[in-house]
């Protein structure tokens, strides 16, 4: 179980991970730190032998509250190592957020840096024990020359690819967040899966900018272990950063959600720098149609992918090839996983036959790539019901239209937000937009939409509408505008639908801008 251990003896040589220091210039050499698989399985042993000599055992719940760091990734293998369980948890959280998420997930320790500090000091739980990375010896507590194997283990260890690896929070986008519980197993087949997809090349290279505490950051470190290839690490998306490793660092690929693809591409050099790539796997959340479009004109090598936190990130992933076949299909789903299209409550037709191809429902996804189940309930059994709704085409292709949670219901009939955006992107004056359902007394909800101009633009709330009101039937037309700077996204770039649906609410309920 092991794989770091595994690489440090067949292939010790190889760089497994650089780090872009933020607080350096990206383009200068001495930004960058690196590890090959034997040094970072040294590093990884030190934490390791550290930990187990303050109590930490196979099971116990570990949080963390760091940033994207080496020092983060030396802590997800460590763990792995002592076969403790990671709870990882998003930087961005309220203190009563995170002490909820540390409860409900029973942690018994809570490892933070003296940047995180002030926050991690707040978090109060029953029992919790508070570790400051920094406070920890900086030589271990056996000798250099003997490899670290925890009492419990023989030689590289072999566990059960069932036992769980991580308990990771859903983004609580909207409603309560759940921790889905991701095994090894899970990483693995997801990793083997995505492999077989989108092939491995000995040097790839692949550019890690969202956040570790993400499944899919965490994703990206152990594939890249598993793969025997090199994780290039920064800390959060800056899209000059960005551009700037993909032409120092032989980057191969990298993963981005819509927003931060539409960021980079406005910037003139970049389409040229992102051609290189092998490709670029996008996702997170569904991508308009004008930017796939706009990516593939630029020679883009773009890989649509569909996932969740409770699939250990990719389970549909179009390769590039199909993509430029067929764009805005997500593609068919991973090897020894499925994707069904159930009606919208979830439920297989009379007949035990699913929708047909081309009926708009609830995707329902299995495979070893599923999670064992949220924690504190009972164990997942056959297939999720993502919450999620999309087609399947005639081929089999997956088209993910919507979330369900994002579903607007105007007057008994369905508005899907994304098409709504899409159109409102199509408009040259547009930057970004969010578009949610708000309360209405005599439709039930109606069409609102929060935008970002370009900068120059001049265009009006009415000048928008009238704009949709023309190009859509009339129910899907927002009728309310609201015009912002910026917005609200979490760390990983997706755009906070919640927060948007409370600025509407706030506002002044006659307000048209």
């Amino acid at each position: 179980m092991d794989w770091l251990r595994a690489q440090a003896i067949s292939s010790p040589e190889q760089t497994a991970l650089v780090w872009i220091d933020p607080a350096e210039n990206s383009h200068s050499t001495s930004a960058r730190q690196s590890w090959n698989y034997r040094t970072l399985d040294q590093e990884v042993d030190r934490l390791a032998s550290n930990l187990f000599a303050i109590g930490v055992r196979p099971d116990q719940h570990v949080a963390a509250l760091l940033r994207s760091s080496p020092q983060m990734v030396f802590l997800v293998h460590a763990l792995a190592r002592l076969e403790a369980v990671f709870v990882p948890l998003n930087t961005r959280l309220t203190i009563d957020e995170l002490t909820w998420q540390v409860r409900q997930a029973d942690c018994a320790l809570l490892i933070y840096s003296p940047a995180t500090q002030p926050t991690a000091l707040q978090i109060k739980s029953q029992d919790l024990r508070l570790l400051n990375l920094d406070d920890l010896p900086s030589s271990p507590p056996f000798r250099d020359d003997q490899p670290f194997s925890p009492p419990f283990k023989e030689g590289l260890g072999v566990s059960s690819l069932e036992c769980t690896q991580a308990i990771i929070f859903t983004s609580g986008t909207t409603g309560q967040p759940k921790g889905a519980q991701l095994t090894f197993g899970n990483h693995f087949w997801n990793a083997t899966a995505s492999a077989y997809r989108l092939g491995v090349d000995p040097s790839d290279r692949w550019l890690a900018t969202m956040p570790l505490y993400h499944v899919g950051g965490l994703a990206m470190i152990f594939r890249s272990c598993l793969y025997g290839t090199t994780l290039v690490l920064q800390d959060g998306f800056d899209p000059g950063a960005v551009l700037a490793s993909i032409e120092n660092d032989g980057i191969t690929q990298i993963s981005l959600v819509p927003t931060m693809l539409h960021r980079l591409l406005e910037i003139p050099s970049a389409a040229e720098k992102l051609a290189h790539l092998r490709y670029i796997l996008l996702g997170g959340a569904a991508a308009p149609a004008t930017l796939v479009e706009r990516g593939l004109a630029a020679g883009l090598n773009l890989a649509l992918t569909y996932g969740l936190t409770e699939t250990a990130s990719q389970i549909v992933t179009a390769a590039p090839d199909q993509t430029r076949r067929k764009p805005g299909s997500v593609g068919k789903p991973l090897l020894f996983c499925q994707a069904r299209i159930l009606d919208e409550s979830g439920r297989v037709l009379s007949d035990g036959q699913t929708l047909p191809a081309g009926q708009i429902g609830q995707i329902a996804v299995s495979g070893p790539i599923l999670m064992k189940g949220y924690y504190g309930q009972p164990d997942r059994e056959g297939e999720l019901l993502t919450g999620d709704l999309g087609y399947l085409d005639e081929e089999g292709d997956l088209w993910v239209v919507q979330r369900r949670v994002d579903l607007i219901v105007s007057g008994g009939e369905n508005v899907y937000p994304a098409e709504v955006e899409a159109l409102l992107l199509a408009h040259p004056g547009v930057e970004s937009a969010c578009v949610v359902g708000i309360a209405d007394p005599e439709w039930g909800q109606q069409v609102a939409a929060a935008v970002v101009l370009r900068p120059g633009a001049q265009v009006s709330a009415e000048g928008l509408m009238a704009f949709c009101r023309q190009r859509l039937a009339g129910y899907k037309a927002p009728r309310r505008v609201l015009f912002m700077n910026q917005l609200p996204q979490t760390e990983s770039g997706k755009v906070i639908r919640q927060k948007v649906f409370d600025l509407f609410e706030a506002a002044i309920p006659d307000r048209a801008d």
